[in-house]
């Protein structure tokens, strides 16, 4: 985790703030609302739960802001985007981000195809679809990467196992990134596992996890209740996490896809945690 200092550098670059502006803004946002919005420890700053409750309502108002905003300038853009992304994306952090989407382009069609990361290419390559949204490994290509979403390694409540045996695992078939870094991060600690259930539904992964069939290694906006953490837990590696990117195909774009790739692009990013 970098250093607060460092933290507080790279969001003063990133609004046109220096860093001691961005303190003083912090502290009168605190002085305002009468609460602290950051724990503060000499290594790290995080937010606290109320600092968690303004970011929600921060992060819908500019929502609504960017909403407004392209209803404005560009009422009658319209057109048909074909958008190509993996089921964990398009069943939790896509129907947002288009449903705003929609609203501020109700003219722009929109048709979402589900596949693997690995099957985007070619589907893109070949013309039948205008977007993919995929996920990758932080040292491999990315296209335009938008999000970086941490792994951490889930189960059942009541889910038990010995850090030496042999550990059941819950994932995709060969090719997604998150079996990859799981299966990865066990090999390099020497522990033994083996595939208990595979799938390219995430609906289903989280099923089999709860029903206490295995663990899984999943990203943070795909965790869902009744599933814990066990990130730390002896016999439990770290995971790297992944990055989404969000490709196009070389060449000229239309307007339409423009709008929606810069749509998702924010969308996206500002729903980071």
């Amino acid at each position: 985790m970098s250093h607060p200092v460092q933290r507080r550098r790279r969001a003063g670059a990133g609004v046109g703030r220096t860093q001691s502006a961005i303190s003083m803004q912090v502290k009168r946002l605190e002085e305002i609302v009468g609460v602290a919005m950051f724990a503060r420890t000499r290594t790290t700053v995080d937010l606290t739960p109320a600092g968690e409750t303004l970011l929600g309502y921060a992060l819908r108002l500019l929502r609504l802001n960017d909403e407004a905003l392209a209803r404005l300038h560009e009422p009658e853009a319209n057109g048909l985007v074909r958008i190509g992304a993996p089921d964990d994306y398009t069943s939790v952090l896509l129907p947002p981000v288009l449903a705003a989407f929609s609203k501020a382009y109700p003219l722009i069609q929109v048709e979402v195809t589900c596949e693997s990361s690995q099957d985007l290419p070619p589907l893109l390559n070949e013309g039948r679809i205008d977007l993919a949204l995929a996920s990758h490994a932080p040292d491999s290509p990315v296209g335009a990467a938008i999000r970086h979403e941490p792994l951490h390694w889930v189960a059942a409540p009541d889910f038990t196992c010995e850090p030496d045996a042999i550990l059941p695992v819950v994932a995709a078939p060969q090719g997604c990134v998150c079996r990859a870094q799981a299966l990865q991060a066990l090999d390099s600690i020497g522990r033994p596992w083996r595939m208990a259930y595979t799938t390219r539904s995430l609906a289903l992964i989280q099923s089999a996890v709860s029903a206490g069939l295995g663990v899984a290694a999943l990203e943070a906006a795909t965790i869902a209740e009744p599933l814990v953490v066990l990130d730390g837990r002896p016999g439990f590696p770290p995971l790297p996490g992944v990055v989404i990117g969000l490709h196009s195909p070389p060449g000229r774009r239309n307007r339409a896809v423009d709008l929606a790739a810069d749509h998702i692009a924010r969308g996206l990013g500002m729903a980071q945690g």
